[in-house]
């Protein structure tokens, strides 16, 4: 039987970050994850937006790990050469009951520490999205891009320099809890780790009860995405978002770090956890939220793009649940890092430091 300090159960940025930080702090730590490649599932199905922190309520780790984690997320690409852009956003609004929303999600982000943020008009949304047709708009100038899939390789490579060991490939089947931890079953072979990560996104709810820990639901959500024809990319210069809607942050224009043009995502709570193509909206389901935020799309100017799928931690009846970030309230070998949807790309690294300080053997 293999032995190591800590096993994190997942290999997206999560599981990923959290492992780097483990690592840095000297502890033996070693990172299991189902796919032959890391961060295959939501890590890198989403609009790779870092996000600046105002959406989420002041005092939440959403709030608090977005705004921490926006900040290390930057210096970070910056040093290890990830492809990234600040590029600023545009969150507008078209009459004056969506002015007044505008002024309380200004507020919110405050409260929660955002830096910069500003009621503009219409000669400032002008100037920066000439094609956006709206009178009034929130600018967020922390708001930014990044490339999800270099992400996950540099967390993963930063992990492993600092001393993570990564399993590719290796499916958790089965866990038995010890009086000094947890005996972890895989396909090929058994690990005892004093300490448990469950960081299985979309999967954590059912790794949690097969590592005895507390129980949860993770309500799959499908976000979908068209993209606008080559011919159209040059009317976006950034990031253009509408008013938060009840299960996302509305369907939104994301100008990626390649120069195409996403519009979406969608949401739609769905039963399976790994259903990206049944049932897709056509591409006129698009045209409308379009017509909100660019003058002059036609449907002909949009193609279907890919989807992803949310792991949330609250059913449709609901808007919104925190991040689950915590030791297990039935298995003290158990972290848990669960429900990590957006603001979870941005947060990351925070998500990662929080987690290895529950992981400490002193904690």
């Amino acid at each position: 039987m293999e032995r190591i300090d800590v096993a994190v159960i997942g290999a997206g940025v999560t599981g990923l970050a959290s492992a780097r930080a483990i690592a840095e702090r000297g502890q033996p730590v070693c990172v299991l994850e189902r796919h032959p490649r890391p961060g295959m599932d939501t890590s890198t199905h989403n609009s790779g937006v870092i996000h600046a922190g105002m959406y989420y309520p002041a005092g939440t780790l959403k709030a608090r790990l977005c705004v921490e984690g926006r900040r290390l997320l930057y210096e970070f690409c910056a040093r290890q050469g990830v492809p990234h852009r600040k590029s600023g956003k545009l969150i507008v609004a078209h009459d004056e009951g969506e002015r007044q929303q505008l002024e309380a999600l200004k507020a919110r982000g405050d409260a929660n520490g955002v830096e910069g943020l500003e009621i503009v008009d219409r000669e400032f949304i002008a100037e920066r999205e000439p094609a956006v047709d709206a009178p009034v708009a929130l600018w967020s100038p922390e708001t930014g891009i990044v490339n999800a899939e270099e992400l996950v390789k540099a967390l993963l490579r930063s992990a492993t320099d600092a001393g993570a060991i990564f399993l590719p490939g290796t499916k958790l089947v089965g866990a038995d809890r010890q009086s000094d931890g947890m005996v972890l079953r895989t396909e090929r072979e058994q690990i005892h780790a004093r300490v448990v990560v469950n960081a299985a996104g979309l999967y954590a709810d059912d790794v949690s009860r097969m590592l005895g820990g507390e129980t949860f639901t993770i309500y799959p959500c499908r976000g979908e995405y068209v993209e606008l024809a080559p011919s159209k990319r040059s009317i976006v210069n950034g990031l253009v978002y509408p008013l938060p809607h009840q299960h996302s942050l509305g369907v939104h224009i994301v100008k990626t770090m390649n120069d195409d043009v996403w519009l979406g995502p969608t949401a739609c709570f769905q039963e399976r956890k790994d259903d990206y193509e049944s049932h897709r909206l056509p591409v006129e389901a698009f045209v409308e939220p379009a017509r909100r935020l660019l003058h002059g799309i036609t449907i002909d100017d949009m193609r279907l793009g890919g989807s992803g799928i949310r792991p949330k931690l609250h059913p449709p009846s609901e808007s919104f649940a925190d991040f689950l970030i915590r030791r297990d309230r039935e298995n003290p070998f158990v972290v848990q890092a669960a429900g990590i949807e957006s603001p979870g790309l941005t947060s990351c690294l925070a998500v990662g430091r929080l987690v290895a300080q529950l992981t400490d053997a002193g904690d």
